[in-house]
C-alpha cells in the first residue's frame, strides 16, 4: 500500500475484524481510551517517520500513493468544510473533534450514527476493530465504513464511502490512513463534539482562490 508501508513498534499490526454478522457491542468500557500505541497519534507522541501528509491543521493526514486529495468547501461559513483522500477503493474523510479526557466518546457517536444510517433506510452492521466499534452500511450502490478513536481530548472519526465491488479491500485502507495521521487538538478548552479547525495548506489555498476568481 505505498507509504504505509512503514511500520512503528514489533509484531503483527492488527487490523481488525470485519463488521460484518451479529451486533457485538457487549462488554466495552463506556469510558475508555483506545490503544493509540501504534496511531493515530497526539501530536505530542508523533514521531517524524517519512510518511507524506497533508497538513490541515488540527490533523496531518497521510495521502497514499497515487490518491488525489478534494477539497470541499463550505459556501455559507466561507471556511473549509471537509477534505477527502480519493482513493481506489473509494473516498476517505478523517475528521478531529474535541472530546472527554476519559474517552468514549465514538462509543456514543457510533451508536448515534447506526441508528441515524438505519433511520434513513441503510443496512447497518456494527463489529470490532482494532480501537473497538466499527460501522459497515450499504446505502444504495455505494458502501461506507466507519471507524473511531478516542484520544487524548480528542475523537478521531475515520469513513471510506465507494463502490460495493470495492468493499472487501476499503476497511484495510481506511484503517490504514487513520493509524497513520496525526491529531493537533491544540490547548484551548472547548465544548465536547467541537469539531477541530481544517485549515489548508498555503499553496492549496492560493489554488483554490485562483479557481474561485477565475469562476467569478
Amino acid at each position: 500500500m505505498g507509504i504505509f508501508g512503514r511500520k512503528r513498534g514489533s509484531g503483527a499490526e492488527p487490523e481488525g475484524r470485519p463488521a460484518e454478522g451479529v451486533e457485538d457491542d457487549a462488554g466495552e468500557p463506556e469510558d475508555q481510551l483506545s490503544d493509540t500505541a501504534e496511531g493515530p497519534f497526539d501530536i505530542a507522541d508523533a514521531e517524524d517517520d517519512g510518511i507524506p501528509r497533508i497538513d490541515l491543521g488540527s490533523v496531518k493526514v497521510p495521502v497514499p500513493d497515487g490518491s488525489q486529495v478534494q477539497v470541499e468547501m463550505d459556501p455559507e461559513a466561507g471556511g473549509v468544510r471537509a477534505v477527502h483522500v480519493v482513493t481506489e477503493q473509494g473516498q476517505i474523510t478523517v475528521s478531529a473533534y474535541a472530546a472527554p479526557r476519559t474517552g468514549g466518546l465514538w462509543r456514543e457517536v457510533g451508536t448515534e450514527l447506526a441508528d441515524q444510517l438505519r433511520a434513513d433506510g441503510a443496512k447497518v452492521n456494527i463489529g470490532r476493530g482494532q480501537w473497538g466499534l466499527e460501522l459497515s452500511a450499504i446505502v444504495g450502490d455505494v458502501a461506507l465504513r466507519f471507524v473511531g478513536v478516542d484520544g487524548p481530548r480528542w475523537m478521531l472519526r475515520g469513513v471510506i464511502a465507494g463502490p460495493q465491488s470495492q468493499s472487501a479491500h476499503a476497511p484495510e485502507v481506511l484503517r490504514a490512513i487513520v493509524r497513520h495521521t496525526v491529531v493537533d487538538r491544540g490547548n484551548s478548552p472547548m465544548p465536547v463534539r467541537t469539531p477541530l479547525t481544517i485549515t489548508l495548506p498555503e499553496a492549496v489555498a492560493q489554488h483554490i482562490a485562483e479557481q474561485t476568481e477565475q469562476q467569478g
